[in-house]
């Protein structure tokens, strides 16, 4: 593998030697590294979470990351494990709104929806409605239903890494996406 210099950064540079780069103190790398996962770490909390808290979560992803990067074994595997602390802090974020509140019930609650916001200046109100219905039809899964659904659909995630993502078996994955799937066209 060729080094790339401390001050040049391009797509080229796998996620391995950004990782291995911020070991040794490079802040840089890590800023990089988050460059190129934030959009899709914010789009799966999003669908997992909602966005009451977004901001909060997606930090608290990119903290964890931080804290944890010496002891990925595998830096191969670091969109895999990022996906995993994705999914852990999302767990989290349930298990504090089942304390406060039921989950589901917080998902579809009216400030919650009517808190959505399109980025996109040129959307009209079909993408919004299209929003509005895979919103609801997410908060009527399960949340360990609604995560592999999330990861493989949404996010493009392979069933396999989906699995190692979340520590499943992948037949547990496959089942789960099809009762998702299913669910979903149902509503």
């Amino acid at each position: 593998m060729l080094a790339v210099p401390a001050n040049v950064l391009t797509d080229d540079c796998s996620d391995s030697d950004l990782v291995a780069r911020c070991l040794k103190g490079d802040r840089t790398c890590f800023r990089y590294l988050y460059q190129r996962y934030q959009q899709k770490v914010r789009s799966t909390l999003y669908q997992l979470c909602g966005p009451s808290l977004l901001d909060d979560l997606v930090q608290e992803v990119f903290l964890r990351v931080w804290k944890s990067l010496p002891k990925l074994k595998h830096k191969e595997n670091f969109a895999t494990w990022l996906y995993r602390i994705t999914w852990n802090v999302a767990s989290d974020q349930r298990q504090a709104f089942a304390r406060q509140h039921s989950f589901d019930a917080k998902i579809q609650s009216k400030e919650v929806m009517e808190g959505i916001i399109i980025k996109d200046n040129t959307s009209d109100l079909m993408k919004l409605h299209y929003q509005d219905l895979v919103q609801r039809a997410l908060a009527q899964l399960s949340f360990e239903h609604r995560s592999i659904l999330v990861l493989h659909d949404l996010e493009d995630i392979p069933q396999k890494e989906v699995a190692q993502i979340l520590g499943l078996p992948l037949g547990t994955v496959k089942s789960r996406l099809f009762y998702a799937r299913n669910a979903v066209r149902q509503f």
